[in-house]
């Protein structure tokens, strides 16, 4: 589908607002309620939904459930509004019930798309809402300043020759990852702490040899893709060598496809040297995300890569099994001058759609008004939501599990929190879950025993971790395409599973290290040569 992308008017409409979403006349029961952000219903609206959710009930208490918990009583108390569920999804599970309610052409009133092929259809088949106008007048100037801080990427990405077609969610640039290691073995074996990936490798092999662990564990993916990051990861060993796996990039005036880079041959080798000594896990290729979570919890592994946000998942629940466990992350150099690199990620994976016909479309933007602006701004003194944070309930308990927020939200975060941490008052661009992250802090530099692991958590994440992120010795490197094209939607998939099959073939020793030259010669003869130029007129157009 062509697109014709006019994001200026967006823009314009952003600046030309009246509307401020100052909440001093805020959440009073108006006939205008769907005209501002805050206006609160006089009738309960309730909309159907498509409800992406979490595993593990999203962490939430005991009694809790999707359509009836912290979240959606606020909401109905503020807004007045009620989400149903239609259906109720995890991951897979989720992709499959969009899928299916998208062809039967019976969608809910809301739901949430993971890709702009489905947006495209919904748009091509006239099945969803345009939003425009509930943008402009139901979006609070902070969040459209949070939309604007990632430029014009975000809202170019659901914008139809002129109109705004969906609510999209912003990824945090994570960084890059981190190497989580248990610090107590460290200094139980007299180890340094670790600086490169030699250091990685050393400590690992130590591991075995003494603690009896596991190579390192890593994630048949091996690097991560064009959303979010992921843990268990080797992209450190690739950015070594200036090589960036399933990104395109810019190199020389040349749009290129980092996983056929020359020099991915040279770390190949190298990773099936580290797995023939055991060094990497001789098992990787049997392993499932939830068997290495069960490995680290059962402390058969003391190193791994992932990123700021581990000890969520799933290093908390390995110190509930054994709170003497001492976990650290530590950043680890990717070029001789100490610095770190790491690419850039798709600025949105996820877009709240809207059925067309729904007669209350602006509801989406008030709820992300209310939850991200609002609740998160204005309202910091929230018990039921603070406790949320405190007990590691995930982000997926929201009815709509998207996130919202800053490109430079975890520099924010880290900033706002240690300025708690160090007596400094609570300013109005503070938000109310960085309080709350911050007394978790305090509770845990307490040496608390109430959520003694969540508050670990709390701290490790958002001072440990993001300390590290917090420096310039960390490179971006940016990338240039995440969308598809039409031959990549044709022999994408095709392209996918060659490069993923020769890259572990190659690592397992299943293949030789010359074999990558073939694959290279494959996937450019196989439709990666047109992707190219595709890919590249794309480029051109934007320029």
């Amino acid at each position: 589908m062509l697109r014709k992308v006019f994001f200026i008017i967006l823009s314009l409409m952003t600046i030309t607002s009246c509307t401020t979403g100052s909440p001093r006349d805020s959440f009073v029961a108006s006939k205008d309620a769907s005209a501002t952000p805050y206006g609160k219903y006089e009738k309960t609206i309730t909309y159907t939904l498509g409800n992406l959710t979490g595993d593990k009930n999203s962490n939430m208490p005991s009694g809790d459930s999707y359509e009836n918990n912290a979240y959606t009583r606020y909401l109905k108390k503020m807004l007045n509004v009620q989400n149903k569920d239609v259906f109720e999804a995890y991951d897979k599970d989720y992709t499959s019930s969009v899928e299916h309610a998208i062809l039967s052409k019976k969608i809910p009133d809301v739901m949430i798309v993971e890709n702009t092929d489905d947006l495209d259809y919904l748009i091509e088949h006239d099945m969803i809402q345009d939003l425009t106008a509930a943008y402009r007048n139901c979006t609070t100037d902070r969040i459209k300043a949070m939309y604007n801080s990632y430029g014009s990427s975000i809202m170019d990405m659901v914008t139809y020759h002129g109109k705004l077609y969906a609510m999209p969610e912003t990824n945090i640039d994570d960084g890059p990852n981190l190497f989580w290691c248990r610090s107590d073995w460290l200094q139980e074996l007299h180890l340094k702490a670790p600086k490169t990936l030699s250091d990685v490798e050393h400590i690992v092999k130590v591991f075995q040899k003494k603690k009896h662990t596991d190579g390192l564990l890593a994630d048949t993916s091996l690097t991560a893709g064009t959303g979010y990051s992921s843990e268990y990861l080797l992209n450190l060993y690739f950015a070594r060598a200036n090589v960036y796996p399933k990104q395109w990039l810019k190199s020389n005036g040349k749009i290129t496809y980092g996983s056929i880079n020359p020099n991915a041959k040279k770390v190949l080798a190298h990773l099936h040297k580290l797995y023939k000594e055991g060094i990497l896990d001789r098992n990787f290729l049997l392993r499932t995300s939830a068997n290495i979570t069960q490995e680290i919890i059962d402390e058969k592994c003391g190193a791994f890569f992932g990123p700021w946000w581990v000890p969520n998942n799933p290093l908390v629940d390995a110190v509930k099994k054994n709170p003497q466990a001492k976990w650290a992350p530590y950043r680890i150099a990717t070029s001789k001058d100490g610095t770190t690199s790491y690419h850039s990620i798709n600025p949105s994976t996820k877009y709240v759609v809207v059925r067309k016909g729904f007669k209350h479309p602006e509801v989406i933007f008030k709820i992300i008004s209310v939850i991200f602006d609002y609740l998160r701004y204005e309202n910091k003194d929230v018990s039921s939501i603070n406790r949320y944070y405190a007990l590691n309930v995930d982000p997926t308990a929201r009815p709509i599990a998207i996130n919202v927020d800053y490109a430079n939200a975890l520099s924010r975060s880290y900033q706002s929190i240690t300025h708690i941490l160090e007596g400094g008052k609570i300013t109005d661009d503070i938000s109310s879950s960085d309080v709350s992250y911050a007394g978790a802090c305090q509770d845990y530099l307490a040496n608390k025993r109430e959520n003694r692991a969540e508050n670990w958590a709390a701290y490790t994440t958002r001072i440990e971790a993001l300390k590290l992120l917090d420096t310039k010795k960390i490179q971006r490197v940016q990338c240039v395409f995440f969308g598809s094209t039409p031959t990549s939607e044709k022999k994408g998939y095709y392209l996918s599973q060659l490069e993923q099959d020769t890259y572990l073939k190659i690592i397992s020793g299943k293949l030789p290290v010359n074999s990558f030259d073939d694959f290279v010669l494959q996937w450019k003869m196989h439709g990666g040569d047109q992707i190219t130029k595709e890919v590249t007129k794309y480029n051109q157009s934007k320029s």
